[in-house]
């Protein structure tokens, strides 16, 4: 599972959440198989709330719906982040929870030397359309005009572990 490869002497998935949670998002929901126990035992002392999409083999959207019903009612947005994605900076995700305080009516996707990366954030009333059956992918496709594509100086945003090449790129890479 690449969610427990070691990064940075941590497992990747600890790793993805301690960015989130120093990032100062305080409602962190983080969603697993229902085989994730070894998962669960690298970030249950954290302050997050795990919940689980009982269809191991569905589309991340199913995710996405799963962990929708656990966020808190309150959130006026939603940071979808992968765990694979572990270079991500704090500042970064700031960056993307400020300018959706400035317009929180957008889709802000975070792009770096002209690609688009991760994590992206949804308004809440944006994923209303998810859990109505629509992909993230056809929720930021279905109307052009509501998404914000922000430069940001952070290479991690694209950096991802999808190969075994991949993940080696990342771990021998210094976090600033």
């Amino acid at each position: 599972m690449k969610q427990l490869l070691p990064v940075h002497n941590k497992p990747a998935v600890r790793h993805c959440a301690e960015t989130v949670i120093s990032s100062g998002i305080g409602d962190v929901v983080v969603v697993l198989s229902p085989i994730g126990s070894d998962i669960v035992t690298a970030i249950n002392d954290l302050p997050l709330n795990i919940v689980f999409n009982e269809n191991q083999e569905s589309e991340m959207a199913v995710s996405v719906r799963t962990g929708l019903r656990a966020l808190d009612p309150s959130s006026s947005g939603v940071l979808i982040c992968l765990c694979d994605h572990t270079l991500v900076l704090p500042e970064t995700i700031r960056t993307l929870v400020n300018l959706h305080a400035e317009d929180p009516h957008e889709i802000i996707i975070p792009v770096y030397n002209n690609k688009k990366g991760h994590p992206t954030l949804f308004p809440k009333k944006v994923m209303t359309e998810v859990m109505q059956g629509l992909t993230l992918r056809d929720v930021i496709q279905k109307d052009p005009e509501r998404v914000l594509q922000v430069d940001i100086a952070d290479e991690g945003v694209i950096l991802d572990m999808d190969t075994m090449e991949d993940y080696q790129k990342i771990s021998q890479r210094t976090i600033p």
